[in-house]
């Protein structure tokens, strides 16, 4: 089969590199190729190629020409990176004595696709262009799968990605082999789940995943029943008062907000993505003042912090520990450790001015996420408008109070040590700001005095 490809990532011309430099026979491979014939374009190229020999000298040639970085990925198999600013280029030498070799020894047919740039020809064994013209994802044998078992969550990524659907004996293979993931490195499974977790596209294959058991090691709070933490009577019935429209119903029951099996993850990540949509430009204006906040220091959104804590154990304890396996960052660790914990508080109709302070500084940046969780599980938008309009103005004595004195003030003003009292009288004072007690340094400074002398 031979291809046009004048303007495609196939041709040489849009490569970062002279075609001349790839020693005879070359082929491209990968994603390169599958996303070329599907005609999707990326800005930054990452490309992949397969010699039949000397790859990494190849390698080390073009980084040399184009003063490009070059990282020996693995010497024994002979795999070398050049990334250029715009591109990543991979040169691998075949597995095996020819071309052919290579391409059975790849995770599905769709990937299994080389071409030649000299020749124009599109290499195919395992007919994987029909089945990438058909929208469906097949196995080129279990047997690769189990060779490397992020394959496997890797066919999920690539369905939500390409919008295709699993071929049922690949996904009873992906069924049968599903425990073996637990043995790749958790760097590896985050990366790859972090699309699934980002995207509207990745929310039906995350319940895909879940159903099929291959999140089992890594969320089994997600996969099997587990109880929320016994929230306080009145929090109880007041989550169960507030489960009305604009969403479905969620279960209330003995384990809290939502429950804890496969069958309610399908429930309740739908109505996560969903609530993002309720909230509409609400939800848009959180996000923006929300990024002047944190910039990049979280590699997860904000919605995709809400669905994450979906997975977990509703123990703010527990999660952090299944957090700390899969290597998230701190930030994101305290980020869902946060909403967890903060959920079950939220009472909008019933908070006094002093507890929404309160729930405002322990919720921090986290407030998003917590008001996309509040959506999903039943608080009407109406009710959190309030709160939410709060978090929307900086300057807010409720949300974002300027404090009027430090505790460096405090310890000075009374000759006090430092230590827990000094954080309470700054609670206290923020209580009172919010409450409209109190509006000034002097102000705070003689309610401190005040509560110095009761008992």
């Amino acid at each position: 089969m031979h291809l046009n490809t004048d303007t495609s990532t196939l041709s040489p011309k849009t490569w970062p590199f002279s075609l001349e430099l790839l020693p005879e026979p070359a082929y491209m491979v990968g994603g390169a190729v599958r996303d070329a014939l599907l005609g999707r374009r990326r800005e930054y190229r990452d490309l992949d190629f397969v010699l039949l020999a000397d790859a990494v000298k190849t390698a080390r040639k073009i980084a040399s020409r184009y003063k490009a970085g070059f990282v020996l990925l693995d010497a024994q198999r002979q795999i070398a990176r050049v990334v250029f600013e715009q591109a990543t280029v991979d040169i691998a030498q075949a597995e095996g004595s020819n071309l052919e070799i290579d391409l059975q020894r790849r995770d599905y047919t769709m990937n299994a696709i080389a071409y030649n740039p000299y020749t124009g020809e599109l290499i195919d064994p395992l007919s994987g262009y029909a089945d990438l013209q058909q929208g469906i994802i097949r196995m080129v044998s279990p047997k690769n799968l189990q060779d490397d078992p992020l394959r496997l969550l890797r066919a999920y990524r690539q369905a939500a990605q390409l919008s295709f659907t699993l071929e049922t004996d690949t996904q009873a293979a992906i069924r049968q082999l599903a425990p073996l993931l637990g043995q790749v490195s958790a760097e590896r499974v985050q990366a790859e789940f972090a699309y699934l977790l980002n995207t509207s596209e990745g929310t039906p294959w995350i319940i895909t995943a879940v159903e099929d058991g291959l999140l089992q090691t890594w969320f089994p709070s997600a996969s099997s029943p587990q109880p929320l933490p016994n929230l306080p009577l009145q929090t109880e019935g007041t989550i169960a008062r507030l489960i009305t429209p604009p969403l479905s119903p969620l279960p209330v029951n003995g384990e809290g907000v939502w429950g804890r099996g496969s069958e309610n993850v399908s429930t309740i990540l739908p109505a996560v993505e969903s609530s993002a949509v309720v909230l509409g430009e609400i939800w848009h204006e959180l996000a923006i003042f929300l990024s002047s906040l944190v910039g990049d220091t979280l590699k997860t959104s904000w919605l995709g912090i809400a669905k994450l804590a979906i997975l977990l154990s509703p123990v703010p304890e527990a999660a952090e520990t299944q957090l700390l396996n899969l290597k998230y960052s701190r930030a994101e660790i305290r980020a869902i450790s946060t909403a967890l914990k903060l959920l079950p508080q939220l009472q909008p109709s019933q908070m006094s001015l002093g507890e929404q302070y309160l729930f405002f500084r322990e919720a921090g940046q986290v407030f998003p996420a917590i008001v996309v969780l509040a959506v999903a599980t039943g608080i009407s938008v109406a009710e959190l408008t309030p709160l939410i309009n709060r978090y929307l103005t900086p300057d807010d004595p409720v949300a974002h109070p300027a404090p009027l004195v430090s505790g460096k003030d405090l310890i000075q003003t009374f000759n006090l040590p430092s230590g827990p009292q000094v954080g309470k009288f700054l609670t206290a004072i923020g209580i009172a700001r919010a409450e409209g007690k109190i509006s000034t340094p002097a102000e705070a400074i003689k309610l401190v005095s005040q509560l110095l002398e009761e008992p």
